[in-house]
């Protein structure tokens, strides 16, 4: 005879909810892993100049980190009688006017360009959506008043902007993170700012708004996930514009102050005065800077190609429809469709 036990029902339904749960979260683990998967594939597959500067990138990367195993003396070690030396096995690129070896000061270099590039970028980042969100989203007399302010602060050509932000503040590796992160960072704002706009014309964030969702809440639940992808190639092609930036400024006196080691720096000053009696001073630091910046460019290209829907040909989660997809769904829509008499 049937029986009942009182709170067995109970326990299965606990049971089934918790096997619901840990199925979902395996499934969203298994999305996450499939679309960096993919993505991957698609930058090796789709974009060879992309996969070269991702790995120059990398190699940026470690070398900054692991700047100071990797330099063989230290970046102010001089050699008595061993100025202006060609590159030999015991100074592989040489060394400066002061007996500098300069394969350790480009090291320690690329370490300088990281720290700047991602800083300054993750500032410039900042500013940019904190802008582009107010601006974008509330519109009104409050976006006007923001993009006449960006207008101005747009028209000022951006290299004598930074100039004198610099010499206003001071010279010094932090003091340039902070202007030139200023400085992009209002002009990127642009780009964020039209993103929201199209972003808040969905009738989900109409819908949040009308069931009393309050505007913290529509900002960063609905507005922000869904322009990360923007976000994202904006940072990719910002970094190597700021590392340009610097070496920029360092090359004309307004960088970061000697002795620390600078590529732009390194091009400047002792660099050309002595660029025809050692051409070896500026070949190498200027050599890095054109491999490292192109890399980056080209990294950041591929990430935008293969994020940007409007860029890929097509819909779908984040790669265009093949004609292999779309034949097979022919086939399907086909095969499943009725037969009339």
């Amino acid at each position: 005879m049937p029986f009942w036990i009182p709170g067995s029902i109970m326990a299965t339904e606990k049971k089934g909810d918790s096997v619901a749960d840990f199925s979902l979260e395996g499934t969203k683990e298994r999305k996450k892993l499939s679309y960096m998967a993919d993505f991957g594939r698609r930058l090796v597959t789709e974009k060879p100049l992309g996969t070269a500067g991702a790995a120059i990138t990398l190699l940026l990367l470690l070398v900054g980190i692991f700047a100071d195993i990797l330099a063989p003396y230290g970046m102010n070690d001089t050699w008595v009688g061993g100025s202006l030396s060609p590159p030999s096995a015991e100074f592989w690129f040489g060394t400066d006017n002061v007996g500098r070896d300069i394969l350790s000061r480009v090291i320690i270099g690329a370490r300088i360009s990281v720290i700047v590039g991602l800083v300054a970028t993750s500032i410039s980042i900042v500013i940019s959506v904190s802008i582009g969100i107010v601006s974008g989203y509330f519109g009104g007399k409050i976006d006007l008043f923001i993009q006449r302010f960006v207008d101005i602060f747009m028209c000022i050509p951006g290299l004598i902007l930074l100039m004198v932000m610099i010499a206003v503040v001071g010279a010094g590796m932090w003091q340039v993170i902070l202007v030139i992160g200023f400085s992009y960072g209002i002009g990127g704002s642009r780009i964020i700012r039209g993103t929201v706009i199209s972003v808040k014309q969905n009738v989900y964030v109409s819908a949040a708004a009308a069931t009393g969702c309050s505007t913290l809440r529509i900002l960063a639940r609905h507005i922000l996930p869904n322009i990360m992808a923007p976000i994202i190639v904006l940072f990719s092609i910002r970094v190597p514009a700021v590392v340009m930036v610097e070496a920029s400024l360092s090359f004309l006196g307004f960088g970061i102050p000697s002795p620390t080691p600078s590529w732009g720096g390194m091009l400047s000053g002792s660099g050309r005065e002595y660029m025809f009696m050692a051409p070896w001073m500026f070949i190498w630091p200027g050599l890095a800077l054109a491999i490292v910046v192109f890399g980056v460019n080209m990294f950041g290209d591929a990430v935008r190609d293969l994020l940007d829907p409007r860029l890929r040909g097509g819909v779908g989660r984040y790669g265009a429809k093949t004609k292999k997809e779309d034949q097979k769904r022919e086939n399907t829509q086909v095969v499943d469709s009725p037969i009339g008499p």
